[in-house]
C-alpha cells in the first residue's frame, strides 16, 4: 500500500500552499488520515489528523487557524490547506493513514506512510 504526497514547493512568508495525499480508495475509506512534518534535524512531528468521514479534526497548535485538514472519501484523497505560512513551516510534510478510524497525534498510531513533499518557505 502506496500514499502519494504533493502539493509542495517553494513559496513566499504569508503564502498558501494545498498538499494532496492520494491512495487507492480502499486504503483511505475507512481510517483515519494525519499530516505530519519534519525540519532538518528534528523528529517528524503531528499537524494535523482528520477521522475515517470527516467529522473529526484535531491540529497541532502551531496549525491551528493556519491549516485545514479535508478528505474526498469518494477519491480517497485528503488534503492539507496551508495559509499564512512562515519559514518555521519550512519541512517534507508526511501523509499517513492510521490503523484505526480517527486520527492521532501520536506516530505509532499510522501504519502506512508516504513519501513526503517539500514545503520551503522564503522569508
Amino acid at each position: 500500500v502506496q500514499l502519494q504526497a504533493s502539493g509542495g514547493g517553494l513559496v513566499q512568508t504569508g503564502g498558501s500552499l494545498t498538499l494532496s495525499c492520494a491512495a487507492s480508495k480502499r486504503t483511505l475509506s475507512n481510517n483515519g488520515v494525519g499530516w505530519f512534518r519534519q525540519a532538518p534535524g528534528k523528529e517528524r512531528d503531528f499537524v494535523a489528523s482528520i477521522s475515517w468521514n470527516g467529522g473529526g479534526t484535531v491540529y497541532a497548535e502551531s496549525a491551528k487557524n493556519r491549516f485545514t485538514i479535508s478528505r474526498d472519501r469518494a477519491t480517497g484523497t485528503a488534503y492539507l490547506q496551508m495559509s499564512g505560512l512562515t519559514p518555521e513551516d519550512t519541512a517534507v510534510y508526511y501523509c499517513a493513514a492510521a490503523r484505526g478510524a480517527y486520527g492521532s497525534r501520536s506516530r505509532s498510531d499510522y501504519h502506512f506512510w508516504g513519501q513526503g513533499t517539500l514545503v520551503t518557505v522564503s522569508s
